[in-house]
């Protein structure tokens, strides 16, 4: 026995002694910061948090605004606080624009920021330190997002999500410091906005009599009346996008919208065929470009997203046209020879360039799928580039931004696991290890390159997600890895910590 406590002893000596060596401890937050330094000293989370700031008086009522959706519950005082938030414009030692520097001392917590989004990050970060009980490490942490450009796309078209459900997803990936929102709003599977002056796209071109896209086959892909019996789909009012952008707004998340063009719009087509080559619906999924009330009604509707949606950036699509029926299309091929177009490539180029001068008198730019690269880049377009990463090293070397999203790494609706063992799901597996382990821009592509990459997107397609559940399975845990992708520098993100950290 007294050898056994001998042993235990000298084994109690030695992780003492380990303890006292060791380096310090990890920090349980997602993404990772850029600088962490802790201790295993704590401080006591009080029940009620008091806190005070010099934001300006807009971003503190916006902040007050949120805080009741916030995981801890806070107070604002004007002395004695336990959390000071303060913006500072030091020019010595500067913060990144969304960046944060924290310390949590025997004092309490400070937060310093530049602004209001690094501020709200900051506390994003406090809410991970005190998510496993009522005691925050003393840490100093120094932090700021790797790409300015971190988002996720919700395709609506296929499956509708209601308003409660995109604003809790929003508010999900707020806390992982994801700040856009890709919305998915048109595609051949339903059109999803409500546009003044075309009421047969939410009348009509939203439902249909099913909600799985595979039981939707045996209608033929065909849309019916919102009215009729067994009618699946839904859209969004304008009450209903004010809401959406408002919660966005208040978590610093953009909300970026997407109307599809030239292609993917079979549902514009079967509520006004007169804007397809051949004049029926169901004939196609492309609209004709050699049509002049083409123009006019993409016009009419980006007029109504600008009057909607604040942000610099509306995406047009450009993807995955067919150009079969151009080729036999009069107006088309006439549209062809009167611009100097040498094939449908070119055609397509003409319109997304024309859309682009429209929107770009209006003060917006667009952001187009990497197809938008085929017949000539838009002089000021911004290319995503989801067919692998080709695309985006393209237009980067032509001086266009670009935002990485290959589906080998970024595409949400791809199985996760070995396919034999989950529901049913689109293309390839991609497990959380090969979207944790993509870097969107690295030192091999040259900081020439480097600096036109925005950052990195998830893409959740929706093909085969019947219900809102199913969707969060996807979703998750993927986008919290595609999260520390887009904010933490390479050097700072493992594997093995990251697995820790989401459990």
């Amino acid at each position: 026995m007294k050898r056994i406590k001998k042993t235990l002893t000298l084994v109690s000596m030695a992780v003492l002694l380990l303890t006292a060596c060791e380096a310090p401890k990890e920090l349980g937050v997602v993404p990772y910061p850029q600088y962490a330094q802790t201790t295993s000293k704590t401080v006591e989370l009080p029940s009620t948090v008091t806190f005070s700031t010099n934001l300006a008086k807009s971003d503190m009522n916006d902040l007050l605004a949120y805080l009741p959706d916030f995981a801890i519950p806070m107070k604002l005082v004007d002395k004695n606080p336990f959390v000071t938030i303060e913006i500072t414009d030091a020019t010595d030692n500067p913060i990144a624009a969304e960046g944060y520097n924290l310390t949590v001392s025997k004092q309490g917590v400070n937060i310093q920021a530049s602004s209001a989004a690094g501020a709200f990050y900051g506390l994003q970060t406090l809410a991970q330190l005190a998510r496993n009980g009522k005691k925050l490490p003393v840490t100093t942490i120094k932090d700021e997002p790797r790409f300015p450009y971190r988002g996720l796309h919700l395709d609506v078209s296929r499956h509708f999500f209601n308003t409660d459900y995109v604003k809790k997803q929003i508010d999900l990936v707020a806390t992982y410091k994801i700040n856009r929102l890709h919305w998915h709003l048109t595609d051949g599977a339903g059109w999803r906005l409500e546009i003044p002056g075309y009421p047969r796209l939410t009348e009509f071109a939203a439902w249909r009599k099913a909600a799985n896209l595979q039981d939707w086959g045996k209608y033929d892909h065909h849309f019916c009346e919102k009215d009729e019996e067994g009618a699946y789909g839904g859209y969004y009012t304008e009450a209903d996008v004010r809401e959406v952008l408002e919660y966005a707004r208040l978590r610093h998340v953009t909300v970026i919208p997407e109307i599809e063009m030239p292609g993917h719009s079979g549902e514009v087509l079967a509520a006004y065929p007169q804007l397809s080559c051949t004049g029926k619906p169901y004939t196609s999924g492309e609209v004709c470009i050699g049509n002049e009330e083409t123009f006019k009604f993409f016009e009419d509707v980006l007029d109504e997203v600008i009057r909607l949606f604040p942000s610099r950036y509306i995406h047009i699509g450009g993807d995955e046209a067919s150009r079969r029926h151009w080729k036999a299309c009069p107006k088309c091929q006439k549209r062809m020879k009167e611009e100097g177009l040498k094939d449908e490539s070119e055609l397509q180029s003409y319109m997304i360039v024309r859309i682009e001068k429209y929107l770009n008198d209006k003060g917006r730019e667009i952001i187009g799928w990497d197809e938008i690269l085929d017949g000539g880049l838009a002089p000021n377009a911004t290319v995503m580039s989801w067919r692998g990463t080709e695309g985006g090293i393209a237009a980067a070397r032509m001086g266009h931004y670009a935002i990485m999203t290959p589906e080998s790494h970024c595409y949400l609706d791809h199985y996760q696991d070995d396919p034999e063992t989950q529901p049913l799901a689109f293309g390839a597996c991609i497990p959380i290890g090969q979207t944790y382990s993509y870097d969107p821009a690295p030192d091999s592509l040259g900081s020439d390159i480097c600096k036109y990459i925005l950052g990195v997107q998830g893409n959740v397609w929706a093909e085969y997600l019947p219900t809102y559940e199913h969707a969060e399975y996807m979703i998750y845990p993927r986008i919290i890895a595609l999260a520390e992708v887009g904010w933490t520098p390479m050097e700072n993100k493992h594997p093995e910590s990251f697995k820790r950290r989401i459990n």
